[in-house]
């Protein structure tokens, strides 16, 4: 679907993620915290704006630990970019929408 974000999961993280060859804007969330629910629609606006540009995509920490310990997400929502499969930057807590994409616009350029 054009404008939605992506699910990722333990399994596909690899395949989707770091091997898209594509900046990715990851959200670590979980549906009980207040802030990742106050942040999704910021990140569902944000797959609109970037879509063709960057993978936006979300990982619910409940269901994928591996992924959230892989990386050391330890409080949510964390958001990370990843760029040529790594971590270039992150940000932690319900950020305004043009902060995240200050931030992921540098990596695009």
């Amino acid at each position: 679907m054009s404008g939605k974000y992506f699910v990722a999961t333990d399994t596909n993280f690899q395949a989707e993620i770091l091997d898209s060859g594509k900046v990715a804007l990851v959200d670590f969330w979980a549906a009980w915290c207040g802030p990742c629910l106050a942040l999704a629609p910021v990140i569902d606006q944000l797959a609109s704006d970037y879509d063709g540009k960057a993978v936006i995509a979300k990982v619910n920490v409940d269901d994928n630990p591996n992924t959230a310990a892989k990386y050391g997400i330890r409080s949510i929502p964390s958001l990370l970019i990843f760029k040529n499969g790594e971590v270039v930057d992150q940000m932690l807590g319900a950020l305004p929408k043009n902060k995240i994409a200050e931030k992921l616009d540098a990596y695009l350029g």
